[in-house]
């Protein structure tokens, strides 16, 4: 079937009497409660459950293999083929699914905060709540943007659709499959929200590199003096505690653009985990949880309504969904210059890394491409316990093309901006995960504010002898013990174990990127 065939049947599905357009956040949060599909908060957030899905399902993702886009696209466990046939019959099955809903919820919005790149999308969801979702995530339209909105891509949501693999081709009862040439996400089998916000990113990690615009899974800020900072990492590694810094503005909390102009944010929200929140530790984001935030798999009480956000009996991925001007210090509209800092974060179960260290350029183009960190518990289906990993430029779920395409571009721009790049760690010390201790948030944000402010640029350093990263000697507000890796270990002999068992995976890693130059791998990845 032909994609104007695709399109005139979805456009008769949303002339159906059961569709909601464009709903106002109170009429939604009616509709939520109305429905039984959330709960009221103390607060006045929307508190929803996910069911057994309370992650992302990368085995489950696809993207139809097709004529105009075969050829570019990075085939393999992380970008799974699907054929067109398989696509068009799931997708008529899904249509015909949601026809036999009493209600279905639209909502027009875009991606990107650069108009010159913007991307106009709308998402047409089962559940009223997911609806809510994707209005605080998204870019929402003025009235006069909505009265000339032509959706370029389109999400449809159908989550109590359930495939069956044998029959529909999926590898389970779960799917997200995007069509590049039909413009088309289709979502089933899962509630969790995260599908939408994420297919999304990965429509833009395709779509931006062909416009010459190096698309980025990275949290962004920018201080008083319009120094621009970039904050690197997966989920769980602190790129939305540690850019939601109250001096400094937020321009975004997860996926942003960097064009000739600068940089710019691809949502206009942010989705925050919030395990362990509290106001004393991250202020901004416990404060942005108020009416119309979304709040996915928290434990509320059910007489006071109070969340408990130390309870993860359903998750460790709780999360919570608000729009960006929840967040008092923000840049508006979301978009600002070019960066100075640029910041790896990784949470390293080893416990060997150390917690700053100043990269020169082929030490930041080897991290890059190597991606590494932990998956923490929750972020995926299965993850109890953090697993280290290699995530190729910090988001290979989400990267549709080659890796090396995404690593050049960080490479120009680096180069020609003149950036200083660090890598971080977020992770353990003193020992690996179950016998060290996670790294003191005041110690990272001691740390991360001497970098944004240039002092980190002329410090006396120590090279590592096994990493070869250079390790500041002194950090105001840290013990310098911490900031050698081996110093917070009780056996010496025991990290030097572990840091070469960590420096060999990341070689073994390494062989994998094909035409990448060899002055990269030879002076910026361990030496031991």
């Amino acid at each position: 079937m032909n994609s104007v065939h695709i399109t005139t049947e979805l456009d008769q599905l949303l002339k159906e009497n059961n569709v909601h357009m464009q709903l106002s956040v109170p009429q939604l949060v009616e509709k939520i409660l109305t429905r039984n599909e959330g709960t009221l908060t103390s607060t006045g957030a929307v508190r929803a459950t996910t069911g057994k899905y309370t992650g992302r399902s990368p085995k489950d993702k696809f993207i139809v293999a097709e004529e105009s886009t075969k050829d570019k696209i990075d085939w393999g466990p992380t970008n799974q083929s699907i054929s067109e046939e398989t696509f068009t019959k799931l997708y008529h099955k899904v249509l015909d699914y949601l026809k036999q809903k009493e209600e279905i919820f639209v909502f027009k919005g875009f991606a990107g905060a650069d108009k010159k790149s913007q991307l106009s999308l709308q998402v047409v969801n089962e559940f009223a709540w997911h609806n809510l979702f994707v209005h605080q995530l998204f870019i929402r339209p003025t009235e006069e943007e909505l009265l000339k909105h032509e959706a370029e891509f389109t999400i449809i949501s159908a989550p109590t659709f359930k495939a069956d693999p044998a029959i529909d081709g999926t590898n389970s009862e779960a799917f997200v499959i995007i069509s590049f040439e039909r413009r088309i996400v289709l979502i089933g089998g899962t509630e969790y929200a995260g599908e939408m916000k994420k297919s999304i990113f990965s429509i833009m990690n395709f779509l931006l590199p062909e416009n010459n615009i190096f698309s980025m899974h990275c949290s962004a800020n920018v201080g008083q003096e319009g120094d621009v900072a970039l904050f690197f990492g997966l989920s769980g590694t602190g790129k939305t505690t540690l850019s939601a810094d109250p001096n400094r503005r937020l321009i975004g909390d997860d996926e942003h653009g960097w064009s000739s102009n600068g940089v710019f944010n691809i949502e206009g929200g942010c989705y925050a985990k919030c395990i362990n929140l509290s106001r004393e530790k991250e202020p901004q984001i416990f404060d942005a949880i108020r009416f119309g935030t979304v709040l996915e798999n928290v434990i509320v009480n059910p007489d006071s309504r109070i969340a408990d956000y130390d309870d993860g009996s359903l998750t460790e991925n709780t999360r919570a969904a608000y729009p960006i001007d929840a967040i008092e210090n923000i840049v508006v509209p979301s978009v600002a210059g070019h960066p100075n800092t640029i910041v790896f974060l990784t949470a390293d179960a080893f416990g060997v890394l150390p917690p700053i260290s100043k990269l020169t350029k082929e030490q930041a183009m080897y991290h890059f491409l190597s991606g590494y960190t932990s998956k923490l518990a929750g972020t995926e289906r299965g993850v109890t316990s953090p697993e280290a990993t290699f995530s190729t430029c910090f988001g290979s779920p989400f990267l549709p093309l080659p890796a090396t395409r995404y690593a050049e571009m960080l490479g120009e721009k680096i180069l020609e901006h003149n950036a200083n790049v660090f890598l971080v760690n977020t992770g353990w010390t003193g020992g690996e995960y179950g016998v060290g201790n996670r790294m003191k948030l005041s110690y990272t944000r001691a740390m991360i504010q001497a970098a944004l402010e240039g002092e980190l640029n002329h410090v006396e350093t120590v090279k590592d002898d096994i990493f070869g990263l250079n390790i500041p000697l002194h950090i105001a507000g840290v013990p310098d013990e911490v900031l050698q890796p081996k110093k917070t270990w009780l056996d010496p002999a025991a990290y030097d174990k572990k840091a070469k068992e960590l420096a060999e995976r990341f070689r073994e890693n390494f062989k994998k990127f094909q035409g990448v130059p060899a002055e990269i791998e030879e002076n910026g990845g361990p030496i031991a």
